[in-house]
């Protein structure tokens, strides 16, 4: 089996102890090639050169920053049109917050994950035979994926508030701040209290219905949770898995009260997402958001710019990873 492995040295939490120690994990295992990334877009690079090589695996050990291009750098979009393939993707977490490995059932833990990678990958070598016999059929795990039009989105992304929040904090890692959950909870209240001031700027689109404007911000799932503040999940639509179509989460409000009140449901143990000023749909094929000026993106944790207008597109089975089983619904 051929892998290569992917390492953000400058992700928050990897160590060159950690970085050496899977190394040696899979060295053992699979034909192995390192890369490290040195600048931003590089992952995107490596992913379509090994893609196109035939490799088997791609692990990525880097936050959910890195996992996204290393998704669009094997998938890729040629004129728009996603492309396919048959290489996996595995993850050994190494963000701050490894959301999409926390939504595959892979431990933010990195050893513990280097522990399920390598079982992971001895069990597919067990089932698909070693050696000369080895087949180029693993059982990998297939999951539906986000398209955006020009990119791919493995959990999340969102307009408006969101794309502001991870703006401003990316801002802050450029002068040298370090990434936290803290960061970012400060960096949110700040935003969504410069928010209520402004009016509404957002159109929602849904299958089906008439067009809903007088929208402050808007959410767009894969998976579930949303995202994590430490350890603690933060829900929008805990009915969304990689399995279902999109779940959608948009508020006409930001009313300090109304919202306060929606945030504990989102951070609550059985989560009943609700609220008279919530927009919220799950399973949907698509939806879109529109803007009458352009507003704040961000896709996977990345701020990829200004927007006016984004269609999400739910894409069934469109990527292998190396995780474990999907937990039955």
């Amino acid at each position: 089996m051929r892998a290569v492995l992917i390492v953000n040295p400058n992700a928050t939490s990897t160590t060159p102890a950690g970085r050496d120690l899977l190394a040696h994990a899979l060295e053992s295992r699979v034909d192995l090639t390192v890369a490290h990334t040195d600048h931003r877009g590089h992952a995107i690079e490596i992913g379509h050169q090994a893609a196109a090589d035939g490799t088997d695996v791609v692990i990525v050990h880097g936050g959910d920053g890195t996992v996204n291009e290393v998704v669009n750098g094997i998938l890729g979009h040629a004129n728009g049109v996603p492309g396919a393939s048959s290489t996996a993707v595995g993850v050994v977490p190494g963000g701050s917050a490894n959301v999409f490995a926390r939504a595959l059932g892979i431990s933010p833990d990195p050893l513990q994950a280097t522990n399920q990678l390598v079982d992971l990958l001895d069990g597919a070598s067990e089932a698909t035979g070693k050696g000369d016999g080895y087949r180029h059929d693993v059982p990998w795990r297939r999951i539906g994926l986000m398209d955006c039009g020009d990119r791919w989105s493995v959990f999340t992304a969102g307009l408006g508030l969101d794309g502001e929040v991870v703006a401003a904090v990316e801002a802050q890692r450029a002068k040298g701040r370090k990434v936290t959950a803290s960061r970012y909870i400060r960096v949110a209240i700040r935003e969504a209290v410069g928010s209520a001031r402004k009016p509404p700027r957002l159109t929602l689109h849904l299958p089906g219905h008439e067009p809903i404007s007088g929208v402050h911000f808007a959410f767009v799932s894969n998976a579930s949770p949303w995202t994590y503040a430490n350890s603690r999940p933060v829900w929008t639509n805990p009915t969304t898995t990689f399995e279902t179509g999109l779940g959608v989460f948009a508020t006409t409000s930001m009313g300090i009260g109304a919202n306060l009140r929606l945030l504990r449901r989102m951070l609550s143990r059985t989560p009943q997402i609700e609220g008279p000023h919530l927009i919220r749909d799950d399973d949907l094929p698509w939806l879109r958001v529109t803007s009458d000026t352009p507003v704040a993106c961000q896709i996977d944790g990345d701020f990829v710019g200004l927007r006016e207008s984004v269609t999400f597109t739910a894409v069934p089975e469109a990527l292998n990873v190396v995780a474990p089983p999907a937990k039955a619904q």
